[in-house]
Parts: C-alpha cells; sequence; structure tokens
C-alpha cells in the first residue's frame, strides 16, 4: 500500500501507522507519550499493564516494566544518559528510572496531592541538557512549572492560572531546549510560552489549537503537536518552517537520531513519521 508523504522542504516523512509489533495477548492502546533513547529505542508509556514497553527501531518489543509502581501513565522524557523520567499523573508523582525499571529518584508525595507545592496532577517533564535541573509542568490541578536540581532539591516554581505572559491553563507539555528555554505547551491559552531557566518570560508562539506537546531535535527544531490535529515545526529562532496534518491527535512526540518522528495517538497506538532524505 501507498504511504501517505506530510511535509515540506527539508522535512518530509512517510506516514507509517501503527508502528510496532504487538505481540499476542498484549493491548496496543491506550499511549499516552513516546520518548526515544540514546540506542534509538522507542519507549512506550501506556495506560495499561505493562505500563512501559519498549521496542527496537523495526517495532519489536525488547522490554517491558513498570507494572505494579505506576498508576497513570502520562509524560515521559529520557536524559541522554537515558535515565528515564515519567510522570505518574494521579499519584502525583514524577520518578526517574534506570533503562532496566529500576526506581533512582522520587520526587512529589506519592498520592497526596498539594495546591501549594508540587504536585497536583502533574502533566510532563524535561531535563535540561546543560545543567541536569527537572522540570515538571503542574498542569492539571494546578497551573505552574516546577524546577528541580538533578538530586531533586525543589529549586523554584512559576505560573498561576490566568492566560497572561508566565500564566497557564493547563501547562501540558514541557521541554528545555540546547539554548537553556524552557518551552512550555501552555494547552487551553493556545500557545507555548517560553521562559529563562529561572522562569522569566521570554515569548509566546500562538496560531496553535490546544497544544499537546514538545520537542527539539538534534538541529534545533522544535516541534509541537495539537489538537487541530497538527505538527508545527520551527526553526531555533521560531521561524516557521512545516506544518504536517498527524492522521490522529498526537499527546506526545518524540524524534530518533535519523529524523524519523514518533508520535502518541489517541486512536492509533503510536505513528511513526519515516524521514525521507534529501527532498526538497
Amino acid at each position: 500500500m501507498e504511504l501517505p508523504i506530510v511535509g515540506t522542504g527539508g522535512h518530509v516523512w512517510e506516514v507509517v501507522r501503527p508502528f510496532g509489533n504487538w505481540p499476542a495477548g498484549m493491548e496496543a492502546g491506550n499511549v499516552s507519550h513516546v520518548a526515544v533513547d540514546s540506542r534509538d529505542r522507542v519507549y512506550l508509556y501506556r495506560r495499561g499493564d505493562p505500563p512501559v514497553v519498549v521496542m527496537d527501531a523495526d517495532g519489536s518489543v525488547i522490554d517491558t516494566w513498570g507494572g505494579g509502581l505506576l498508576l497513570d501513565a502520562h509524560g515521559i522524557y529520557i536524559s541522554p544518559d537515558d535515565t528515564v523520567f515519567l510522570v505518574d499523573r494521579d499519584a502525583h508523582e514524577a520518578l526517574a528510572f534506570d533503562a532496566r525499571g529500576n526506581v533512582k529518584m522520587r520526587l512529589g508525595n506519592r498520592g497526596r496531592p498539594s495546591m501549594q507545592a508540587p504536585f497536583n496532577h502533574p502533566a510532563d517533564v524535561a531535563v535540561s541538557p546543560e545543567t541536569g535541573d527537572i522540570y515538571v509542568a503542574d498542569g492539571y490541578g494546578n497551573s505552574a512549572v516546577h524546577r528541580f536540581s538533578a538530586d531533586g532539591r525543589h529549586l523554584g516554581s512559576w505560573g498561576e492560572r490566568g492566560d497572561g505572559p508566565g500564566m497557564f491553563t493547563t501547562p501540558h507539555g514541557i521541554w528545555v531546549d540546547t539554548r537553556g528555554r524552557v518551552v512550555v505547551a501552555d494547552r487551553e491559552n493556545h500557545r507555548i510560552q517560553l521562559f529563562t531557566a529561572e522562569g522569566g518570560f521570554l515569548e509566546e508562539r500562538r496560531d496553535l489549537y490546544e497544544p499537546m506537546d514538545v520537542f527539539e531535535d538534534g538541529d534545533g527544531f522544535l516541534y509541537v503537536t495539537d489538537h487541530t490535529p497538527r505538527m508545527t515545526v520551527y526553526d531555533a529562532d521560531g521561524r516557521l518552517v512545516t506544518r504536517v496534518r498527524t492522521p490522529d491527535i498526537s499527546h506526545g512526540v518524540w524524534g530518533d537520531s535519523r529524523g524519523n518522528i514518533y508520535l502518541a495517538c489517541n486512536e492509533q497506538p503510536v505513528v511513526k513519521l519515516a524521514r525521507m532524505v534529501g527532498s526538497e
């Protein structure tokens, strides 16, 4: 069957759906988010058992873990040393695991939501590639971003409910780019906001409809998925590069070292956008 082609200029992909060869007896759906490690292994974070499914680049399942440890899958981030950070939304906790699924760190008070401090149904997590600081978008009960040191010390927070600069209505996705800017998908305000590492407001980008997630590739291009359903690509200076109508609403987005993009979608567990090299 001919594969749909999406994207323009130097960003063109073939749509592969669904991605993954699921073993018999394992439910393929309920994938909340997706991430890729340093070896291009694809981690699917699911609302099901097992909550973490690891696939190779061809979509074969090579590992599963997390059963009995995680309540409500939401955001995932994998750091350069392959530490896997997971947000357990309804447990009000963010956790760090090694690549084999052993807990390395816990942030928050599991099972104890708070309107004053982390967390109240958090949504996503990201790590600064320069400092190792950890940022959590506390997006469903609170309207804040919390910053932690690499060893888990709370360094500060910012944000409140509203639609002004530095305010949020469901901060849903988060990323720290190579310039150290914290990028937040401010979903119900239909924008992304960019901040300094300490939370100083820098700019906002609109013309987005309920943005869901953000990801930056190794070349500094920023990918934003939204409810249109659509994926928008910006260069490092914020210029629009291309737009793609995605097959479904993409709750999470991540790319691998080859320029392939993986989308965690509602009705199709994971969609792979396979990069077509040399397209202009």
